[in-house]
């Protein structure tokens, strides 16, 4: 069988909303006014600390699909203002938010246990950095969210190879500006982190075999597997991966913006910022020639996310070991391109339609779990009550 990524088509019921005029689709989609679609129509579960879990409308995948978002819509109207990665949210909604994660994974692993038939994700995105502030259609919905995606690796498998020169999926790889420039400073940095339950893998070894993916990215093995998960040393440990990443993105781009600028303020990590990036002279010999560049193409210049982009996930890999990974997120790609997978939406509703009892049905049994654990009360939509 030929190892590449992946291209599936996923059919999803067309949305009955209608875009108002002036607007692009995606500026509406990523509005404010769409979660009023989102909760009321999609929301399966809600609770006071403002977490709603929902059923993706426009999924990747329709064997099991879902999300989490922090849901600030009406508490934080300035959508600059509102937190967009997990570093930013308050400790009380984190705690339970992470509980959220570990009960849906462990409902993943434990309903889909083969990994040589399921491919079993999750994972998070910043907001802040993915678009150019002057690009048509920047999102303003700016609000953290995660996802919990199951493929069937058998449709993979059948699937056609995707494009490999697709930009979306050179993000994390070989053609990535950390990767190709500074993998031995990036990987040095991430060495110092103090990390226990998180072990960096030996390379190749976190590949998904039938996609060849991850590419060139960073990954650790939970020690440990789903009852890892339990542990709120894990929780801290994911934080950190995404911390150490902070603090090298903003300190490179700093350098890029501004020759010898000073530590960015607020730092994670302020020792290894100072002695592995700061006094290494292949960082900042990459952030000259960044530098150089922006100075003379305009485009180059306008394509850099000064802030830090990022996808972070946990997935499970072919040996059935629990990985975590991250990506300098560039580009802007879904997360499930990071293992090689292209999703294709089409509208379908019969196609949609078969698949939707299922789908239902496990979503339906991941929220009685959540409210067994006191994570949230069920909600009802005109498709269905809160059994």
């Amino acid at each position: 069988m030929q190892i590449g990524p992946r291209e599936i088509t996923t059919p999803y019921r067309p949305i009955p909303l209608e875009v108002p005029e002036g607007m692009k689709p995606n500026e509406f989609f990523n509005s404010t006014e769409n979660l009023n679609d989102l909760e009321h129509n999609n929301g399966l579960l809600r609770n006071p600390e403002g977490l709603l879990l929902y059923r993706k409308a426009l999924g990747h995948s329709n064997l099991f699909d879902c999300s989490i978002i922090y849901n600030t819509s009406r508490t934080i109207l300035d959508p600059l203002g509102r937190p967009v990665r997990r570093t930013q949210v308050p400790e009380a909604v984190k705690n339970v938010w992470n509980r959220m994660n570990q009960i849906i994974f462990a409902y993943m692993l434990e309903t889909f246990p083969d990994p040589d038939r399921h491919l079993v994700l999750a994972g998070e995105a910043s907001l802040d950095a993915t678009w150019p502030l002057s690009a048509p259609g920047v999102p303003s919905i700016r609000m953290i969210h995660n996802h919990f995606i199951v493929f069937d690796k058998r449709e993979l498998a059948q699937a056609p190879l995707a494009d490999p020169d697709n930009p979306n999926l050179t993000d994390g790889g070989q053609h990535s500006l950390f990767q190709a420039h500074m993998r031995e400073v990036y990987r040095r940095f991430f060495d110092g982190l103090e990390l226990k339950i998180l072990r960096p893998c030996e390379a190749g070894a976190c590949r998904i075999g039938l996609t060849g993916y991850p590419q060139g990215l960073p990954s650790w093995e939970v020690q440990g597997g789903a009852e890892a998960l339990k542990e709120v040393r894990f929780w801290r440990e994911y934080d950190m991966i995404l911390m150490g990443f902070l603090d090298f993105y903003r300190t490179f781009f700093g350098q890029v913006s501004t020759r010898n600028s000073p530590m960015p303020k607020d730092v994670y990590f302020p020792h290894l910022v100072e002695e592995r990036l700061l006094f290494d002279n292949d960082f900042l010999k990459t952030a000259k020639m960044v530098r150089d560049r922006c100075l003379h193409d305009a485009r180059y210049a306008h394509a850099i996310r000064w802030q830090p982009a990022f996808k972070q996930l946990v997935y499970r890999n072919d040996r059935g070991q629990l990985i975590v990974t991250i990506s300098q997120n560039s580009i802007g790609n879904a997360i499930t391109e990071l293992l090689g997978v292209v999703v294709r939406r089409v509208p379908d509703a019969e196609g949609y339609a078969r698949a939707e009892p299922a789908l239902l049905e496990h979503l339906f049994a991941v929220r009685r779990r959540l409210v067994e654990a006191d994570c949230g009360e069920a909600m009802a939509t005109p498709q269905w009550g809160t059994d």
